[in-house]
């Protein structure tokens, strides 16, 4: 498989991107990259993550309409009961 490679851990957990890779995707020193950690797969990507941009901007509109953790916690328990409710009714008769 041409687009498998093995690289090496070297001192102080540094590794080195293949040369022809960093010319083909133009990684130069001092570009940051991403590294996401999927469960001991690692995935790394130029810049910086598209899923922290987007969960920056989610957290910044929310921030602006007053939200917070605590409200949004608030609104997470009760939608999960209303689900479990709907899902099981039968466990109403219990309460």
């Amino acid at each position: 498989m041409d687009d498998v490679l093995t690289i090496r851990v070297a001192k102080r957990g540094t590794v080195t991107i293949p040369k022809a890779l960093r010319d083909q995707y133009q990684i130069k020193e001092g570009d940051n990259l991403t590294l996401l950690n999927l469960d001991g797969v690692f995935v790394l990507a130029r810049g910086r993550s598209k899923v922290d941009e987007l969960a920056d901007r989610i957290g910044d509109a929310l921030r602006e309409q007053g939200e917070t953790l605590e409200s949004m916690l608030v609104v997470l328990r009760e939608e999960r009961e209303r689900v479990f409710a709907e899902q099981y009714p039968e466990a109403n008769d219990l309460c």
